[in-house]
């Protein structure tokens, strides 16, 4: 986990409301660079909606958002990606009929200049997906499988590998082995963790408070929309965090500790 003292992301009192509905009301998050950070909470908790706000497929009604120490103000998808923010929601948005490097690149091909117009580059495509495949330690037999051919973990691979390629330095994960099974599981989350030593940040949504404490650093709770309280994984319990998920409350006495911790770690 880094220890740098600015968060590469602060979020402080985002709120976002629907109609009647308060789904955000003053959460805040901090993740840092080198650490994997999940977001839990039950159903409803806002979860979702504060990710997309970061990945700008949401605008907030209220809240500030500093990216590297500085204001930014996120308002597209575009917005995000600019940062080097990129997210892999949990239906992947792969396409099919299309090989790996197609995938990769699907949507930012490279192109070179042609007599009347522009023509894909295959070939740097299909090097650079390799390299970008060796370097996350993705093992895949053919860069020109047809993505409908394999697994799902290795469609989870692609997809977070291509988030990875356009300079990438904050990854979202929305669920990131939602049915998959225990091996395709395992493989995914040595991914996050390889994305981890390579120093980007990980950011998941996660039900699964074993994968959770097996593969992060820290967690942020939510709970109907507010913020209960962060932990650094080898300073509380999965005790401590269902009960802060359930109850909606942090013991005041736990996250003084933390925080009294994460300063002297970070001075």
């Amino acid at each position: 986990m880094s220890e740098k003292t600015v968060p590469l992301v602060s979020m402080r009192g985002i709120s976002k409301r629907y109609g009647g509905v308060q789904a955000l009301n003053g959460v805040n998050l901090d993740v840092y660079a080198g650490e994997v950070h999940a977001l839990v909470g039950d159903n409803a908790a806002g979860k979702s909606t504060l990710i997309k706000i970061l990945s700008g497929a949401v605008v907030r009604d209220s809240g500030a958002i500093h990216f590297d120490g500085r204001e930014v103000d996120i308002r597209t998808p575009r917005d995000a990606k600019s940062l080097g923010i990129e997210t892999v929601y949990q239906d992947l948005a792969l396409a099919d009929n299309l090989d790996v490097a197609s995938n990769i690149f699907l949507g930012r091909e490279l192109t070179l200049k042609g007599p009347l117009r522009p023509f894909l580059d295959l070939r740097r495509m299909e090097e650079d997906a390799r390299t970008l495949l060796s370097r996350l330690k993705i093992n895949i037999p053919s860069i020109r499988q047809k993505v409908r051919s394999m697994s799902g973990g290795q469609r989870q691979s692609i997809a977070i590998a291509r988030s990875v390629y356009f300079n990438a330095r904050l990854v979202i994960l929305d669920e990131p082995t939602a049915a998959l099974g225990v091996e395709e599981t395992r493989k995914v989350y040595e991914l996050v963790r390889e994305m981890r030593t390579q120093g980007l940040a990980v950011l998941m949504i996660s039900h699964n408070l074993n994968h959770v404490f097996e593969n992060s650093d820290r967690i942020t709770v939510l709970k109907t929309g507010r913020y209960v309280g962060s932990r650094r994984v080898v300073e509380t319990s999965r005790d401590e965090i269902l009960r802060m998920i359930v109850s909606g409350e942090a013991d005041p006495i736990a996250a003084a500790a933390q925080q009294e911790g994460s300063r002297i770690a970070v001075s």
